[in-house]
């Protein structure tokens, strides 16, 4: 594999290795593709944002304040590159993204997928579910849009419908599909009908700002476990209102805040057993100071930091102070 734009980069400098050699636990893997855009282009370009987006030394490390552990280094993290695309081919794209996944799947490694638009999310699920089994991962996955549309532009792939692809395959169960942050004007009664009757559970802005955060993901959670043998989380940037994170292709107000965000990532890989995520929808040319691929970069770390302290195995009380001394 090889990186299609930009300087061939690893994630904060972890080491770099070839798909077919992987023993690690988790692999980091660009997906460089927005060939399913249906507004602003550009989220070709986030995997390598997303890599470098950071003002410490790029050395493979990242000690958590928070967690007290190095994500980077207590867990083996490995970074394969950038999967050689081809823009104006979406379902060769699809093809060649789920086979890498799968082999990292296949390898025992947890796959971390840097977008790339989120038509990205049908191959990524579709590669782990071929190794734990169809409709044995649930979804956990943060997004202003439910991205179950019918088809587009004479397509039936895209970033506005992998989520209705995964569920018609049977890849993932739509009862063990959770979505988290949406809001707006689409989709439509027809869509909404469609979702429903696969036993889809969305939680709408309005719900979380009623009902609060954390109770709502008490409740995700609790569905996403039943009857799964795995987690699959699926990070959008555009969950987080667009006045935090610019840099996105399709900007809806009214969203989370990237401390909402970032605190969720960390709960689901703290309390479930994610086996797979992806980070998509960061658009460089649409950022301002960078600060969209700084939250994509953050959301990566929060992740394997998470996953790095639950396989510790020793319980983390948020409240615990940094420094006790006076």
């Amino acid at each position: 594999m090889s990186s299609l734009f930009g300087p061939d980069i690893t994630f904060l400098g972890v080491p770099r290795v070839e798909l077919g050699a992987i023993d690690a636990d988790a692999v980091i893997v660009g997906a460089p593709f927005d060939g399913g855009t249906s507004h602003r282009a550009g989220a070709r370009f986030g995997p390598g944002a997303i890599r470098q987006a950071c003002y410490l030394p790029q050395d493979g490390s990242r000690p958590s304040l928070a967690l007290r552990v190095d994500g980077l280094r207590d867990l083996r993290v490995v970074d394969v590159g950038d999967v050689a695309l081809f823009n104006g081919d979406i379902e060769r794209s699809i093809g060649v993204i789920e086979e890498a996944v799968y082999a990292i799947a296949a390898a025992g490694a947890i796959p971390v997928v840097l977008g790339g638009d989120h038509t990205i999310a049908l191959p990524d699920v579709t590669g782990v579910s071929r190794v734990y089994g169809a409709g044995r991962v649930s979804v956990v996955h943060f997004d202003a849009h439910a991205d179950t549309g019918t088809g587009a532009f004479g397509s039936l792939y895209g970033h506005g419908m992998p989520m209705r692809r995964l569920i018609e395959s049977g890849a993932a169960r739509g009862d063990r599909f959770l979505q988290i942050g949406l809001r707006g004007y689409w989709p439509g009664p027809e869509t909404l009908a469609w979702m429903a009757e696969r036993n889809m559970r969305s939680y709408e802005m309005s719900e979380i700002v009623a009902r609060g955060l954390d109770e709502c993901l008490d409740e995700a959670f609790a569905i996403a476990v039943d009857d799964c043998d795995g987690v699959f989380l699926s990070v959008d940037v555009d969950v987080v209102d667009p006045g935090m994170a610019p840099g996105t292709g399709t900007p809806e107000p009214g969203g989370f805040t990237t401390r909402q965000l970032l605190d969720a990532v960390r709960r689901c890989c703290l309390e479930l057993p994610v086996v797979g995520m992806d980070v998509v929808e960061v658009s460089p040319p649409y950022d301002q100071a960078e600060v969209t691929a700084y939250l994509g970069n953050r959301v990566v770390l929060e992740a394997l930091s998470a996953i790095a302290r639950r396989r510790r195995g020793d319980p983390w009380d948020p409240r615990q102070p940094l420094l006790s001394g006076r």
